[in-house]
């Protein structure tokens, strides 16, 4: 494994606002390039009330600002619910800000539900152009070029590195097919996880901008001093993903001690095997599951994300986590 790296969501927490959730990702930013994670990223969502980053390009913004070198990302822009056009000037504007150091993963998905994506879009079309959309915006990273009739300003030439994003095998055939690296899903969706890398890994086609697959594999982590404390710290994403699932999101609840408590035993099965490509405890404890993640999978980078309720908890927990990562990069 060659990196590891952090996804942010800017968790809006019981009791808070989404300005102080925004002020957390810029503080929890500067603490994860000091801890020495490659890249930042964040995701794009809608008319959820946990989560702040649904402008995401803005955000991305305010985290490359407070930062100097970790790279700073999407992870990711839900590609449907925009033009590539517009897509391309954000991330070429960005890019032309912060040379060297914006991503741009896309994902096929709304990152929505329906009423909200038919809010998004205005006029939704029945078939999926997904993959004409990507090479489209590729396109407008390119050099300039006079046979060009529409070009993206800023945004061409700036060659912004796009990830394609998924977890499902669709995503893993398509960034197999464009020569684009490949980050899955598997922090909370992981069941297609080895078939798609197998997929992707198989079928990778070099491109000119890469030449042999890149995979990126995605773990939620909690990390504590105890196993019991860090099990604690969890159960507020667990409370947040078992009301998203029963139709009832809000902001990120305080944790509880009993969790099994609080969430209907069939339910509680689902959100925790949703969850399971995770690691939660001391730092002996997590590297020995993310140790196990990685042999398992061999990913070229592995990204991190754990929503907390508490701030400084939250911050605590990358930098542990860091801290065992470090050791599993060199090892």
């Amino acid at each position: 494994m060659q990196h590891f790296s952090l996804l942010d969501l800017s968790p809006v927490p019981e009791g808070q606002t989404a300005a102080a959730a925004l002020a957390n990702t810029v503080d929890l930013a500067r603490s994860a390039e000091q801890a020495g994670y490659h890249r930042y990223w964040l995701a794009e969502h809608h008319n959820m009330p946990g989560i702040a980053s649904a402008a995401t390009s803005l955000v991305i913004g305010q985290v490359a600002a407070a930062t100097s070198t970790m790279r700073v990302g999407a992870g990711g822009i839900m590609l449907p619910n925009h033009s590539p056009l517009i897509i391309a000037e954000q991330f070429g504007t960005l890019a032309t800000l912060y040379p060297g150091r914006i991503d741009l993963g896309l994902g096929r998905a709304p990152g929505t539900d329906m009423a909200t994506a038919r809010a998004l879009r205005r006029h939704m079309a029945g078939e999926d152009s997904f993959p004409q959309d990507v090479q489209e915006l590729m396109g407008y990273f390119r050099p300039a070029s006079e046979t060009n009739r529409v070009r993206a300003i800023p945004g061409e030439g700036t060659q912004v590195p796009i990830w394609i994003l998924g977890s499902s095998l669709y995503g893993a055939q398509l960034a197999a097919a464009f020569g684009l690296p490949y980050a899955f899903a598997s922090h909370f969706a992981p069941d297609m996880l080895e078939e798609a890398l197998e997929i992707y890994r198989a079928t990778f086609q070099p491109s000119p901008q890469l030449a042999r697959p890149h995979v990126m594999v995605a773990a939620g982590v909690f990390a504590a001093d105890t196993d019991e404390e860090a099990d604690y710290l969890r159960s507020s994403q667990l409370l947040a993903f078992a009301r998203l699932r029963m139709g009832n999101p809000g902001k990120l609840p305080l944790p509880v001690e009993n969790v099994p408590a609080e969430i209907p035993p069939a339910v509680l099965a689902q959100v925790e095997h949703a969850l399971s490509c995770s690691a939660t405890g001391s730092p002996a404890t997590i590297h020995d599951q993310l140790s196990a993640i990685i042999t398992r999978y061999q990913p070229d980078e592995l990204m991190i994300t754990g929503m907390i309720h508490d701030h400084g908890a939250r911050v605590k927990s990358f930098q542990l986590a860091a801290d065992v990562l470090k050791v599993l990069v060199t090892a």
